[in-house]
């Protein structure tokens, strides 16, 4: 009999909902032993992970609260640089993280659940949970000590939701995307497609969080002859460094607002989480 912990953050919490109650009830219809909690912080967040034997679903109103959990797991789980295992492949940081399950509450796709390919309905939730099978996935580790399941848009718009112009550069492993002196538009760090594109205009195509590289995309007005018109410079790789020029450049990274006050550096972690899937 699996133990199972159904979790949902308090942000948009005001208590057990339908699909959580759903999937409580599928679950032990499958044998399994239930708990629902409801964390308020961190550290509440940790407790609730702690049962290292427990599966986790993590029933969430938006993308953030799933990054939310899966950074508690990173860091529970990170080796210090001094005692990194010898058997962990050249290309991670971090050892495979336990799965989760991602229970869709109060929000539509597209999101990271239909990005992944996952169910939505509470009993198909429960029945890949059940079901134990693991599809490993990427994500980003940053030098800010967080990371990025699907992306990160960098950039503002003013009243008028026009692009407000900045200035950063963008180096994606040794090559310069862009060298700090171009106004750009809009510039995005992605693992999935949740920022392809930018008020309409395609930036990454098909960035994939199964293929082991990020993709990075800037956006900048040019002037022609006869008008102005946006180019799109795009790279892949394994790492990107970005440097705001001025301070307070707003992003969006996995739908939660931010501000990047100085150089900040994302990098490929090659399928070190886990989601559970239908086989």
């Amino acid at each position: 009999m699996h133990r199972v912990v159904i979790l949902s953050l308090a942000e948009g919490c005001e208590g057990p909902r339908t699909p959580v109650l759903s999937c409580r009830d599928a679950l032990r219809a499958a044998g399994c032993e239930v708990e629902l909690v409801t964390a308020r912080s961190d550290a509440e967040i940790d407790a609730a992970l702690a049962d290292g034997e427990a599966r986790t679903v993590v029933a969430a109103v938006s993308d953030g609260q799933v990054r939310a959990v899966v950074r508690r797991l990173m860091r529970k789980h990170s080796p210090a640089p001094s005692k990194r295992p010898d058997d962990l492949p050249a290309d991670r940081t971090v050892p495979d993280l336990p799965a989760v399950g991602i229970l869709p509450v109060a929000i539509e796709p597209p999101d990271l659940a239909s990005r992944l390919g996952l169910p939505r309905a509470p009993e198909e939730v429960a029945a890949a949970v059940a079901g134990g099978f693991v599809r490993r996935v990427d994500l980003l580790r940053n030098d800010g000590g967080s990371l990025t399941l699907d992306g990160s848009l960098l950039g503002g718009a003013d009243e008028a939701g026009r692009a407000v112009p900045f200035h950063a550069s963008i180096n994606v492993d040794d090559a310069v995307l862009t060298d700090g002196r171009e106004a750009l538009l809009a510039a995005v760090v992605a693992n999935a497609d949740g920022y392809a594109t930018f008020d309409g205009l395609p930036l990454v195509v098909e960035p994939s969080p199964f293929d082991g590289k990020l993709n990075v995309a800037v956006a900048l007005a040019v002037k022609t002859r006869k008008r102005v018109e946006v180019e799109v410079r795009r790279a892949s790789g394994r790492a990107v460094a970005v440097t705001p020029r001025s301070e307070g450049l707003p992003f969006l990274d996995d739908g939660v607002a931010g501000t990047l006050n100085r150089k900040r550096t994302w990098w490929m972690e090659r399928a070190a989480w886990g989601v559970f899937a239908p086989k």
